[in-house]
């Protein structure tokens, strides 16, 4: 569902939000390093093969927004460099506070 108060890269589920991504893998660092468009900026040190850059994106958003792994999961863009990704359990403010705090929000 779209909330027109929230920005382009976040939209609430019942169950949690999903975030739009646009990544960069085989970057320097794993980092959620702020805007791309209307997609949240992330890069990913893993390569884009056999799943690795998923497992890392995947983990990385785990890690930002202090959810367990399994609470993450690409949900659309397995192949591509624009991604979705689903984070169960969470409310949108909650996200925003965190990625604030964390640098990636902007």
């Amino acid at each position: 569902m779209r909330d027109a108060s929230l920005p382009p890269f976040i939209n609430t589920r019942d169950d949690g939000v999903t975030l739009t991504l646009r990544v960069q893998p085989r970057a320097s660092s794993d980092a959620i390093v702020g805007r791309h468009g209307d997609a949240l900026r992330v890069r990913v040190t893993a390569p884009p093969a056999d799943s690795a850059a998923n497992e890392a994106v995947a983990s990385l958003v785990a890690r930002v927004l202090g959810r367990p792994a399994s609470a993450v999961a690409v949900i659309h863009g397995h192949a591509s460099r624009s991604k979705v990704v689903l984070v169960r359990g969470i409310a949108a403010a909650e996200v925003l506070r965190l990625l604030a705090r964390h640098g990636g929000a902007g």
